[in-house]
């Protein structure tokens, strides 16, 4: 007679099973984070750049964004993750090199000072202006901190984008928020700005300041068809100032030649950014 085999059971999931493996997960991340500052502390050594303003890579920081939100799955929302990453990125960078990001709340202190404690938390200092070229003013001063202003800034706000022409004049160096989605907890958008950067922001679109003596749609509808498009205009003087951007694929000659029919009298490059990043959660 053959002896039957052994059942085996499994062991019961009980509540106190689940909370030990909740304590195990929490300690090898808090783990995982202490290695990662310990690489950090390497990088400083190894770059010896731990100067302020010297550890910004807005480009990395975007692929590390989108990468994450394709990847994203489960029921815990993505503005959790996304703020935990933002969160560890800014602080990272700022323990590389100190920096403090200064705000315009002309439009309103709670908005703004949302999205700097998303994407930067609460250990980068957060520092009020009353207007957007105050903050640009702050950040040319400084030895390398943040700026972040709303992009829909009205006519009181004045040609603030000439205040980016120059080599040494800050840049836009991001768009925020990068990932966008309906309810974002900080979906304000806004401008971030920089001194100019040794490693360029993303250049998926590119930000131009022009002077131009006239204007018409038919200058518009050429702007188009070369993936251009006038985001900010104000009259300067007996001149029109505008902010334009366009794709990163356009040459800027092409853009400059399309404002010249205009009467364009001066073109600069004020800056880049990653192009938007478009999230939808998936139902199931």
């Amino acid at each position: 007679m053959t002896e039957a085999a052994p059942t085996t059971l499994a062991a019961p999931t009980t509540l106190a099973d689940l909370r030990a493996e909740i304590d195990r997960i929490d300690a090898q991340m808090h783990g995982l984070l202490m290695e990662r500052s310990a690489i950090i502390e390497t990088l400083i050594s190894v770059k010896k750049t731990q100067v302020s303003g010297s550890a910004f890579r807005p480009g990395r920081e975007a692929d590390m964004m989108k990468r994450l939100a394709l990847r994203h799955q489960g029921l815990l929302p993505l503005d959790t993750i996304e703020g935990i990453w933002r969160i560890i990125i800014a602080t990272f960078t700022y323990v590389q090199a100190n920096y403090a990001v200064h705000a315009d709340v002309s439009g309103g202190d709670a908005a703004m000072r949302d999205s700097a404690r998303f994407h930067f938390g609460f250990t980068v200092p957060f520092v009020t202006h009353e207007d957007a070229r105050a903050v640009i003013r702050a950040v040319a001063d400084s030895a390398g901190d943040l700026g972040i202003f709303r992009m829909d800034q009205g006519a009181s706000a004045g040609i603030w984008w000439r205040d980016l022409v120059g080599a040494d004049a800050p840049k836009i160096i991001a768009r925020l928020p990068f990932i966008e989605r309906p309810n974002h907890p900080a979906g304000t958008p806004v401008y971030c700005i920089a001194k100019p950067l040794a490693d360029a922001a993303m250049r998926e679109i590119v930000l131009y300041a022009a002077r131009v003596e006239r204007w018409s749609e038919t200058l518009r509808a050429g702007l188009a068809q070369h993936l251009a498009e006038v985001s900010a205009s104000a009259a300067d003087g007996s001149h029109l100032s505008l902010l334009v951007a366009a794709s990163g694929e356009v040459d800027q000659a092409a853009i400059r030649a399309s404002l010249e029919p205009a009467g364009l009298s001066d073109f600069a490059e004020i800056g880049s950014h990653a192009a938007r990043f478009a999230f939808k959660p998936v139902r199931s």
